[in-house]
């Protein structure tokens, strides 16, 4: 039999996530049955929405929510012999027991990449990216664009596409090294939000016309400020909202409408999810652009599945560019 090692949530958050949210249990894993197979974590995935689907999609008590890159260990499975490596929403352990079903099977992996990246620039992060971008925003060359948590996963990925199809592209973070690589990969316009002097102005000055586009990672007080910034018959992609998810009470803010009214603007949220059907094309794509040096990446690796909690906390706090992982 297998032990498996595993994250639990204790107590719901109340506010940011503490060591003591968090228990980590072992429990052994039956064998596997005939179309059933077992898979060992080598990478795991820590990202905001992991804080703000907690509440609502987990107990306490159960094991916390995530993605990783999975080793199939023991296989009763024809379809997934042992060796094979798949992107598997198991959670937060180390082993799992699985029928075979929702698995995403990485075939012809490159050799030169990390399989880690399944979980970032070739993985969700990279196709919310890519459809907010064509489904939601409909961007087209020559427009502007303005993404927030730019050096994030998300972020990061959302700017490169975009100047691949010919767009500006104004980006902005929260450390001046994370500016500096926003400027390595080619954004036109990169500045540290919690050091300018106004965000209105630095927002003006990057975009004198106004913003055609504009990836909402952020929300809060600064998707306020944006709004009035927006050109007629701008394009809003609501992909998150990190600086509320740890709020014990709501935010405030002003009203949309009269601006959405006046400018005639489309703000729509979106889950990658939808245009599932479009992953194994769109994943070929980002793959495609890696390879030729067109889309870069940076990780964020954390060591050792203990560390689990710290690397989900301090990726709530920024310290990442790029994709966070563990690897285990």
């Amino acid at each position: 039999m297998v032990n498996a090692k595993i994250w639990t949530l204790r107590r719901h958050f109340d506010g940011f996530p503490k060591n003591s949210d968090f228990e980590l249990k072992e429990e052994k894993l039956p064998e596997p049955k005939d179309g059933e197979l077992i898979l060992e974590a080598v990478f795991l995935s820590v990202d905001p929405y992991m804080r703000s689907f907690s509440r609502d999609q987990m107990k306490e008590g159960d094991a916390m929510i995530g993605t990783r890159v999975s080793k199939v260990i023991q296989s009763k499975n024809p379809g997934l012999p042992v060796g094979s490596y798949v992107v598997a929403n198991c959670g937060w352990r180390t082993h799992c027991l699985s029928d075979g079903s929702n698995l995403k099977l990485i075939p012809d992996w490159p050799a030169e990449l990390p399989l880690s990246l399944a979980l970032g620039t070739v993985g969700m992060p990279g196709l919310t990216a890519l459809y907010g971008l064509e489904e939601v925003c409909q961007i087209k060359a020559g427009e502007t664009l303005l993404v927030n948590a730019a050096a994030g996963a998300v972020g990061s990925v959302v700017g490169q596409i975009a100047k691949i199809k010919g767009c500006r592209v104004v980006g902005c973070a929260g450390s001046d090294d994370k500016v500096a690589y926003l400027k390595e990969l080619g954004f036109d316009y990169a500045f540290n939000y919690k050091t300018v002097g106004s965000l209105e102005e630095t927002l003006r000055e990057a975009a004198p016309q106004g913003y055609d586009c504009y990836f909402e990672n952020v929300g809060g007080e600064f998707s306020s400020v944006v709004i009035p910034q927006m050109k007629v018959l701008g394009r809003i992609a609501v992909c998150g909202s990190i600086a509320t998810y740890n709020d014990t009470k709501p935010q405030t803010g002003p009203y949309v409408q009269p601006h959405m009214i006046s400018k005639q603007l489309r703000m729509e949220g979106f889950l990658f999810y939808r245009w599932e059907q479009k992953d194994p094309d769109s994943i070929k794509r980002l793959l495609t652009w890696v390879q030729e040096g067109k889309l870069q990446y940076r990780e964020h690796v954390t060591e050792g599945f203990v560390n689990m909690p710290a690397a989900f906390m301090g990726m709530l706090k920024g310290a990442n560019i790029g994709k966070a992982v563990v690897k285990v």
